[in-house]
């Protein structure tokens, strides 16, 4: 059954010129990055706080120190590597039949296997600015820190990430739904769709071809017109 899907899949792509992809943490997990709601996920450890409480706005304002020791020891993996899907999407907009990527990652493996337009709703671990001057910071000053990372100005350096409570990118969200309206195959891979508003984003897909990748369920998977319930990297690999 598996191998009927995969043709069915690589039929589909070859004859699409307007594919989108909308992933999710499961994409990364190949590279060794830990998901938040797989059964060994963030979600699924014990920590003074819940990583929701943590991860919040309200949070790094009231205790960016405590934030800080968190985020350095759990969501950034600089060393991580892009898997077999990451290369496969590249390879897809290389040939001119994948218009974007959309993802809710923020570890920058997209761009890191070649993909040029990714768009990432939540962010970037690799972009950082101060909150008073707006000054720009790599990755390494915030893994450099000791405690808080700070400016030169004094002012602290926040990650480009949308914590909870905060709202997502206008602009990225106004790209990723247009991309998504006009996309002619839409897959769907790595993501249990739980998180809004970036879930939302696939209902306005209206083309006839739509897969959803993912080892278990999502809401879409009555919708969509393939459905394979395995590794994303394994899928997209084989093509």
């Amino acid at each position: 059954m598996i191998l009927d899907k995969l043709e069915t899949l690589r039929q589909w792509v070859a004859e699409s010129q307007r594919i989108v992809f909308f992933g999710g943490a499961g994409v990364s997990t190949e590279s060794g990055i830990p998901d938040f709601r797989s059964v060994d996920g963030l979600y699924q450890q014990q920590y003074a706080y819940p990583p929701e409480t943590i991860l919040s706005r309200s949070f790094f304002d009231a205790d960016p120190a405590e934030f800080f020791r968190f985020y350095r020891q759990k969501l950034l993996h600089p060393d991580a590597r892009p898997n077999p899907a990451h290369l496969t999407l590249a390879r897809w907009e290389a040939e001119g039949r994948l218009s974007a990527v959309i993802t809710q990652n923020i570890d920058g493996l997209h761009q890191a296997a070649g993909s040029k337009r990714v768009l990432e709703l939540h962010g970037s671990v690799w972009r950082n600015r101060c909150m008073d001057c707006g000054r720009e910071y790599p990755l390494s000053h915030i893994q450099a820190a000791g405690g808080i990372p700070r400016c030169a100005c004094g002012g602290i350096v926040k990650p480009d990430v949308v914590l909870y409570e905060e709202p997502l990118d206008q602009r990225v969200t106004g790209e990723a739904s247009r991309a998504i309206a006009a996309a002619d195959l839409l897959v769907i891979g790595g993501t249990s769709l739980a998180v809004y508003p970036a879930a939302g984003l696939v209902r306005l897909f209206d083309g006839r071809r739509l897969v959803v990748i993912n080892k278990s369920p999502t809401p879409m998977d009555n919708a969509a017109g393939l459905l394979i319930q395995d590794s994303i990297g394994r899928t997209l690999g084989a093509l």
